[in-house]
């Protein structure tokens, strides 16, 4: 098996992901131009051939996380990465390579953020759950799929003046209004520029939703389309816009743009249990199933760990919330670069 780096193979690269059924929007070429003009993180996207053809692609980002540790992650910023591959050799000669590649850089351990376990006896972190299911093209059999009570809260949007409107025009007001939810939730904003350069690198397949209450936004959303799936990726809502079930009414209008343009999975993202979103999409009927990241741990047996659920980082969550918002604005991307 051979493994080379991507060079100008972008067009061969996407393809192969696009038909390998474990790809995803970030293991796309459009995610590594984004990262790089975002972070200038050095990208180092492996490729794996037999007798020439390929068989493997396993896309990786040297990092350095909050606490020090230099580490290669498939990939940052994303909720998946890892090995796309249609053979087992391809998968064990990626691993090899990638750990390789990170004693050579000096990386503390590499971090697959798959979608099912390998098998290849790399240590496992059930940290995630995905909440991800079907959609019908019939808009009445999506809302049946809604457990009642919350099935209503999707209709009380429309009931107290929400409506909706996609338009990359809404870019800025949409990310402000994100920086505004992750603050609350004492969590660092990424910088602005890594909104424009996905919107820039993924194109139409990258769409902002955008909620008004009277003719102001109150909440928005940035989403990925790939393949047949949508995946609201970046979402947010005013506090004062909860009353009107906002985040409810978001959600329903984008699943039903979606199915009407030929989706047929919505991709809820990942929750850790015990949290408010992972209630939110249980609420809505969708069931959780674990996500197996998995790590080559190079220099001891620590596993990395920079979850708001880690002792160390709750009170610096807490300090967090209580940053006037322009302050923590300023600061966040700062700080974001260093959680991955």
């Amino acid at each position: 098996m051979q493994i080379t780096e991507l060079g100008t193979e972008a067009a061969e690269w996407d393809a192969f992901v696009r038909a390998s059924g474990e790809g995803s929007p970030f293991h796309l070429t459009a995610w590594k131009r984004a990262v790089e003009r975002t972070f200038g993180m050095r990208a180092h996207y492996l490729m794996a051939r037999e007798g020439g053809r390929l068989e493997g692609v396993l896309p990786l980002f040297e990092v350095r996380e909050l606490f020090g540790r230099r580490a290669l992650i498939s990939v940052p910023y994303a909720v998946y990465g890892g090995i796309c591959a249609t053979s087992e050799s391809a998968r064990a000669a990626l691993v090899d390579a990638a750990s390789a590649l990170g004693r050579t850089r000096g990386a503390a351990y590499v971090e697959l953020r798959q979608r099912r376990d390998l098998e290849l006896g790399l240590a496992v972190k059930q940290r995630y759950v995905n909440f991800s299911r079907s959609i019908s093209k019939d808009e009445e059999e999506n809302a049946l799929a809604i457990p009642r009570k919350q099935r209503r809260m999707t209709r009380q949007g429309a009931k107290n003046g929400l409506r909706v409107s996609i338009d990359g025009a809404h870019l800025d007001q949409v990310y402000d209004i994100y920086a505004h939810s992750v603050h609350n939730l004492g969590s660092p904003v990424f910088p602005r520029r890594l909104f424009h350069a996905l919107a820039d690198a993924f194109e139409e397949d990258c769409q902002v939703l955008a909620v008004y209450h009277d003719e102001r936004i109150v909440a928005g959303v940035l989403s990925f389309y790939y393949e047949d799936q949508v995946l609201p990726y970046y979402g947010g809502a005013l506090r004062e816009a909860f009353a009107y079930a906002v985040n409810d009414f978001m959600y329903w209008e984008l699943m039903c743009h979606a199915a009407k343009a030929g989706i047929r999975v919505f991709d809820f993202g990942r929750s850790r249990e015990g949290t408010g979103s992972y209630d939110f999409k249980r609420h809505w009927g969708f069931e959780p199933v674990p996500l197996p990241y998995q790590y080559a741990l190079l220099k001891g047996n620590e596993m990395p760990d920079v979850s708001p659920s880690n002792p160390k980082m709750q009170l610096a969550t807490d300090l967090w919330k209580r940053l006037p918002l322009n302050v923590a604005n300023r600061l966040g991307p700062m700080i974001a670069r260093y959680l991955p």
